[in-house]
This record gives C-alpha cells, sequence and structure tokens, in this order.
C-alpha cells in the first residue's frame, strides 16, 4: 500500500548532511575512516558544574514529571539575566522569553504560527537551509536575497527596497553570520528594525554563535523598540557546549510569546527539569567560561586556516563562529567537487558552500570541532592522498 506524501514535503529535500553521511558510513565500514570537519557539533564537554547539576536534579524523585510548556521560571531568569549581563538587553522573564527545545524547533513554530499559502519571507543566500526548508512545510515561498562579501555578508537594504515587499511577511538574518562567520554591527541592526517597521515585515534574527570567537556578542534586541519588529532566536549549543542537550531561547514580545505558544503547545509537553536547571547554571557562568573556550577555538583555527592554505583557499582571518569560510581556487568548477576530492582521495569531509544557496557554490566551510590532532592528521593526508 502506498501513501502519498503530504504536499508540504514534497517541496522538501532530505538534508545534505543526511544523505552525505550515510555515504562516509559506508567509507568507513569499508575501512576509509574518513575524517568530518564538516558538522558543526561542538566535541568539548559542558562546564562541570553543568553536569553535577544535571546529576544532582536527575536523582531527586521529583523531577521527572511533565514541566510547564512555558519551561521552569529559574531557566527563564537565568535566561533574561544572560541577556542582561552580555546583551546589555533587559527583558521580562515572564512574559519576553520562551525556552525551546534546541532553537531549531524554534524556526518551524516562527513559520508555522506566521506562515500560510501566498505569503513570501525573505531568505539570505547563503543561509542555513532549515529556514527554506521551514518556509516550504508552512505552505509558504521562500524568496532569496543575495550576501555578498564586497557587503561584509551583509542584506542590501537599498537593493531590497527595490522589490515589491507587499506580500513579504517575515525575514531571516543571521549575525554572526553561518556559514559565512561576518558579524553584523549595531547599526545594522538599527538599519533592519527600520526596514522591518517601515514594510510591516517581521525580522527574525538567529543568533547562535555571537560567543565563539568574538569578544562583542550583538543582539538585535539592543536596539530600542526591537520588540516590536522583531523575534530571536538563541541557543546553549555552540557556546555552552550542549548541541545534544537542545536548549534554545526565544525572546519576543508578549504578544507574539502568547501566539507562538498556541503552536508549541501542541508539539510537545515541556522539556525535563534536570535539563532546565543544568541550563540554568550553564548561563550563570562568567566571562571566563567563554575565555577559555575560544581559546582552543583560535587553536584550532589555526590549523584550519593551515588547511585552507593547502587547498589554495582565500578567506577572511577575522571571521568569527564555529567554521571556517572560504573561496576556492579558479581550476575547480564548484566547491562540490573540490569536497569530493578531498573525501575521495583524502578521505577528509569538507562541506560545499553549495548547500547554503547558489551564492556558497565558489565556497568551502570547515569546523572547528576537532581536536588538534585530528586537523594535523588531516593536513598529513591532504598533503599525501592515499594515506590513511
Amino acid at each position: 500500500m502506498e501513501i502519498e506524501v503530504a504536499k508540504r514535503l514534497q517541496r522538501t529535500e532530505e538534508y545534505y548532511f543526511s544523505k552525505k553521511l550515510r555515504e562516509i558510513d559506508e567509507m568507513n565500514r569499508n575501512g576509509a575512516q574518513v575524517i568530518n570537519l564538516g558538522i558543526g557539533s561542538p566535541d568539548l564537554p559542558p562546564h562541570p558544574e553543568v553536569i553535577k547539576t544535571l546529576q544532582e536534579q536527575a536523582a531527586l524523585p521529583t523531577t521527572h514529571g511533565y514541566q510547564s510548556y512555558k519551561g521552569a521560571l529559574a531557566l527563564r531568569k537565568a535566561m533574561a539575566d544572560w541577556y542582561n549581563r552580555y546583551y546589555r538587553v533587559l527583558l521580562n522573564p515572564e512574559t519576553q522569553i520562551l525556552p525551546l527545545i534546541g532553537s531549531k524547533e524554534g524556526i518551524v513554530h516562527i513559520c508555522m504560527t506566521y506562515l500560510q499559502e501566498g505569503d513570501l519571507v525573505l531568505i539570505p543566500n547563503p543561509g542555513y537551509p532549515a529556514y527554506s526548508s521551514a518556509v516550504n512545510i508552512a505552505g509558504a515561498t521562500p524568496i532569496t536575497y543575495n550576501l555578498k562579501p564586497e557587503n561584509n555578508w551583509l542584506p542590501d537594504l537599498e537593493e531590497l527596497e527595490k522589490l515589491d515587499l507587499n506580500a513579504v511577511k517575515l525575514m531571516w538574518i543571521n549575525y554572526p553570520n553561518m556559514p559565512t562567520g561576518a558579524q553584523a554591527t549595531k547599526s545594522f541592526f538599527e538599519d533592519i528594525v527600520r526596514f522591518g517597521r517601515k514594510h510591516q515585515i517581521l525580522i527574525c534574527h538567529d543568533n547562535p554563535y555571537s560567543f565563539i570567537l568574538n569578544d562583542n556578542p550583538l543582539s538585535i534586541m539592543e536596539v530600542p523598540d526591537a520588540l516590536d519588529v522583531a523575534i530571536e532566536l538563541n541557543s546553549l549549543s555552540k557556546s555552552s557546549n550542549m548541541a545534544g542537550w537542545r536548549i534554545g531561547m526565544l525572546v519576543a514580545n508578549e504578544q507574539r510569546i502568547s501566539q507562538i505558544m498556541k503552536f508549541k503547545s501542541n508539539m510537545d509537553s515541556g522539556m525535563f527539569l534536570p535539563l532546565q536547571m543544568a541550563a540554568a547554571k550553564a548561563l550563570s557562568l562568567d566571562k571566563d567560561w567563554y575565555t577559555q573556550l575560544n581559546e582552543q577555538y583560535k587553536l584550532r583555527r589555526e590549523k584550519v586556516f593551515q588547511i585552507m592554505d593547502l587547498l589554495n583557499c582565500v578567506y577572511d582571518p577575522q571571521q568569527v563562529g564555529l567554521f571556517v569560510w572560504a573561496k576556492i581556487p579558479n581550476k575547480y568548477e564548484n566547491a562540490y567537487q573540490l569536497c569530493d576530492d578531498i573525501l575521495y582521495h583524502s578521505h577528509v569531509f569538507i562541506t560545499p558552500g553549495g548547500i547554503f544557496g547558489s551564492a556558497g557554490e565558489q565556497f568551502i566551510r570547515m569546523s572547528l570541532c576537532a581536536r588538534i590532532e585530528v586537523y594535523e592528521n588531516a593536513i598529513e593526508r591532504i598533503m599525501n592522498p592515499g594515506i590513511k
């Protein structure tokens, strides 16, 4: 018996990494031992006090039931305090913060809450593929806007002003940017808030990378009255080494929190309380945590720069975040060709920029989520193809 897949999924492709990792698994079964430098899953552990809190809370007999859809007040207060200390933003933990089971689910929640057939959404190119997937699943239509290196990978708002924006309901932005590592400025956030207000477009800012190799974390919510026109997603996955814990947050005004809750409350039953208490502990850590974390990422980034130099790629040494983004040499038709060449001859997996959109086809992205000796092994393999 065959059941037709719903139309909402007929425009949605399987995630590139899902398909590629199956190929890599097959190579490994045949003895390849592929070095994976493609995916940004932090390999370092959370702070010991975070793990201790999880253990202590999980041992209590009273923490195993269903939890509030809004998340524990202790976690929301910790999130509000974190925003105040590091982003200089005052938030009401009762009404302006919604904990999420990872910020990725927030992308879907926002799209399912506000979008329907006929709506248009501005999506960055290159950009995180989950934006367009969530828009498609919601039945709306993604419209890409190009990010260019000559504009520091920021949207060209003057170009966007020339478009018919009447049917545009949302715009996704993401800074520090993934995949390019570009940073935004407060003046840009001021401009994008004005743009959203002028055209009645909800600005959705995805902000999980602001602490990685970045001394000046920024939030769009620093702009006065940004809550009127913006939503921000944030996460502990990268900044606290808690990717598998699936803990994120959504910041918005009270009305939007209430609207998004209508969808979210039908999708899950709240987060395990010990996870929430451990997340609150992670958010309470002082700046030394981020400093020590970034010292390790700096050392790793230097190794990635060495690999990029070996591949004759061009990159901005000032980029931030959990990856290095680089332009490939002209001898390759596109980044897929280079990445497959390195995968099949050196057994090193690097992400082709084309999976993030057509504007990324001449770029590659490499993760900082591996030990120094892994990068050194990758360097040896690339210098001497055939070495295992």
